[in-house]
């Protein structure tokens, strides 16, 4: 953890508390960067699946074997 003084625009931090449902300042800041983070991780994983990256779904083989029971 490391404590720093940054002066902030108190109308965002207002506007994010109320997205976030968080009370502090502290609380507001580590969960807007937490879903930063997360954010970056899903559109990674969106362009993963966009380019079928590390599926099989355009191996015939196995797609075959996936309909069968």
């Amino acid at each position: 953890m490391r404590k720093t003084s940054v002066d902030i625009d108190a109308r965002l931090v207002g506007q994010a508390k109320a997205l976030l449902g968080t009370v502090s300042i502290k609380d507001t800041i580590n969960a807007a960067l937490q879903e930063i983070v997360r954010m970056d991780a899903r559109r990674q994983e969106i362009r993963a699946l966009a380019r079928m990256d590390g599926l099989d779904l355009a191996d015939a083989e196995v797609m075959a074997k996936a309909w069968r029971s």
